[in-house]
C-alpha cells in the first residue's frame, strides 16, 4: 500500500491490541498499525506472544487480559482469529458429514473463545474507542443461499449473536464507543487457500487496510452492526 493508514477517528497517541496476531491477517493488521504516525503502540496476542492467549486454552484470555490491565484502556481492540479448516477439520457439504469433534472445535475457536475475549477485554476498551472482531459473511443467516459449511456457518453466527447483544450492553456504560462485526472478504491466506477464487482474494495489507479504514469511518451509531470489508451492512 503506498498511502499510509491514519486511523483519524482515535486520536493522536491511540494504542491498539491485536488478538490473533500470528495470523496472515492478524499480522497485516499489526503492520498498518505501526506504520500510523498517530499510533502510539500496537500490541499483539497470540498463541506464541507473551502473555500467550489461546483461543482454546480459556485461562489464557482471563490470564492476558489482567496481565495487559495495567496498560488500558487502548483506543483499538482488533480480534482477527479464526478457524476454518485444519487437520481433521473441513467444511462440510451435507449433514452426514458433521463430526462432534470438529464442531466443538470450530465453536471454540470461533465463537467460545471470542466470548471470552469479549467478556475479559471488552473492560479495557477506552470509552471512545473501537473494537472489531471479525467474522464472516457466511455466518449471516438472512445471506444463507447455499448451504453447507455447517460448522463454520454456525459458529460466525454464533459470535454475531454475541458482538450485538455485548453491543448493547456495552452502550449502556460507554454511548461512545464502537463494538462491530466485520466481513473481511476472501483474503490470500492459509484459511483461504483451498476455497478461494483466483480472481477474488485480495492480499493481507490490502485487506487490513480497508477493514481499519472502514472501522475508522463508523460511529457509535454503527456500534452492533455487521458490515463487510467495502461498508455494506449485512444483514444477520
Amino acid at each position: 500500500m503506498n498511502r499510509v493508514l491514519t486511523m483519524d477517528s482515535l486520536g493522536d497517541g491511540y494504542r491498539a491490541l491485536v488478538i490473533g496476531a500470528g495470523g496472515t491477517l492478524g499480522t497485516a493488521f499489526c503492520e498498518q498499525l505501526e506504520q500510523d504516525p498517530r499510533c502510539a503502540g500496537v500490541r499483539a496476542l497470540g498463541r506464541h506472544t507473551v502473555p500467550e492467549l489461546d483461543l482454546e486454552r480459556p485461562e489464557t484470555i482471563a490470564s492476558a487480559a489482567t496481565e495487559l490491565a495495567s496498560e488500558a484502556p487502548y483506543q483499538l481492540i482488533v480480534h482477527a482469529a479464526g478457524l476454518l479448516h485444519r487437520d481433521g477439520i473441513k467444511p462440510e457439504k451435507s449433514l452426514s458429514a458433521i463430526e462432534p469433534e470438529a464442531l466443538q472445535a470450530v465453536f471454540q475457536v470461533n465463537a467460545l473463545g471470542p466470548a471470552m475475549v469479549l467478556r475479559h477485554f471488552l473492560p479495557l476498551l477506552d470509552p471512545m474507542g473501537a473494537m472489531a472482531m471479525l467474522s464472516a459473511k457466511v455466518g449471516s443467516i438472512g445471506d444463507n443461499r447455499l448451504g453447507g459449511w455447517y460448522a463454520y456457518r454456525a459458529s460466525k453466527a454464533a459470535l454475531n449473536m454475541l458482538i450485538k447483544t455485548a453491543a448493547i450492553e456495552l452502550a449502556r456504560t460507554r454511548p461512545q464507543s464502537r463494538l462491530l462485526s466485520l466481513h473481511p472478504g476472501t483474503v490470500i491466506s492459509g484459511l483461504s487457500q483451498p476455497f478461494r477464487g483466483a480472481s477474488s482474494a485480495r492480499p493481507a495489507d490490502v485487506a487490513a487496510a480497508q477493514l481499519l479504514t472502514l472501522i475508522d469511518q463508523l460511529t457509535p451509531a454503527d456500534s452492533g452492526h455487521f458490515f463487510a470489508y467495502d461498508g455494506e451492512r449485512l444483514p444477520w
